[in-house]
């Protein structure tokens, strides 16, 4: 009986090893790598090709293009032969000798101070209310952001009827008789008025997007701590919220530099309302076409645009990274 039973023992020993032995104890993942088909290749490339295609020849294709004219005195008429290389010519032009450039370069930067001390601020503050939840803050949220999707010609038409000299609704509130479009002294700041609705709906919705991806947890720690609203805001809630400061900045800084469309439907960028992209098209699509002079003063727009971002943003990501 004992050696029976340790015969059992045995045998049930051994096929215990024996299966155990059998199951693998890692089973190795499977290193066979699926390749795609013949049509999936043909849309993946398609969809990389043809962004590719199109940002180079609408974008980067016409950039490099105007870099090179600003080098040329071509007047758009005939082939290449008409183009004539005159080094930095235009440039020296420009900078010295055109005297609408120097209004343009104070109104571009009116324009930038004008949208970070205006619309920006305003923005901030209706976005911190609205995400308080208060009634209606749907309603109100579409009413602020309407001004953005409204066409050029809708915007000029709503803004003459109130900066009308004759039946504007402006000088009838204040019982003046100011042509605010056509006086050189305040048409600037009325158009910036206008540029401004526009603007503070856009700033609104980033910074309300943005509020609602902070934790929740950073404001009952400051109300733990005993901070006020503001202090709170200032000192935990908009630092977290640096990359929606980088892409207002970004906005803002590009907004001031593209400004065009108001101005360019009220008088062509004159009469007190010269901007460099009023002076591009002028120069470029007026009666006097010079291209090569309405390149220097693009490239010129480009050059301010690039560095102007490209300082900040370097620095930004050094902090981030510290």
């Amino acid at each position: 009986m004992k050696a029976t039973a340790a015969d059992t023992a045995a045998q049930s020993a051994a096929k215990a090893t024996a299966a155990a032995a059998e199951v693998p104890t890692h089973v190795p993942r499977d290193k066979r790598v699926r390749r795609l088909g013949r049509g999936d290749r043909l849309v993946v490339a398609g969809m990389v090709l043809v962004p590719t295609v199109l940002v180079l020849g609408l974008v980067w294709g016409p950039a490099v293009a105007t870099v090179l004219l600003s080098f040329t005195n071509w007047d758009g008429i005939g082939g290449w032969s008409s183009i004539h290389f005159v080094g930095v010519k235009n440039y020296h032009d420009v900078i010295t000798i055109y005297p609408p450039f120097k209004p343009a370069i104070e109104h571009n930067l009116l324009w930038l101070a004008f949208l970070f001390l205006l619309p920006t601020v305003f923005g901030i503050f209706l976005a911190v209310l609205l995400d308080k939840e208060v009634r209606g803050s749907r309603f109100y949220q579409t009413a602020l952001y309407l001004p953005i999707v409204l066409s050029l010609a809708l915007t000029g038409f709503i803004w003459q009827l109130i900066y009308s000299r004759d039946q504007g609704l402006l000088n009838a509130v204040l019982h003046t008789h100011v042509d605010w479009y056509g006086n050189p002294h305040v048409n600037i700041w009325a158009v910036l008025v206008a540029a401004s609705w526009k603007h503070t709906g856009y700033i609104m919705l980033l910074y309300l997007a943005g509020l609602k991806s902070v934790d929740p947890s950073l404001r009952e720690a400051a109300a733990v701590d005993g901070a006020s609203e503001v202090r709170t805001f200032f000192g935990v809630i908009f630092p977290v919220m640096r990359p929606i400061n980088v892409i207002v900045l970004v906005v803002t800084v590009i907004e001031s530099l593209r400004a065009f469309d108001l101005v360019w439907v009220i008088n062509n960028g004159t009469n007190g309302l010269e901007l460099i992209s009023t002076l591009v098209a002028s120069n470029v699509i007026g009666e006097a076409s010079r291209i090569g002079f309405g390149s220097a003063l693009a490239t010129l727009m480009l050059v301010v645009s690039t560095v102007s971002i490209g300082i900040y943003l370097p620095t930004l990501m050094r902090e981030d990274k510290r």
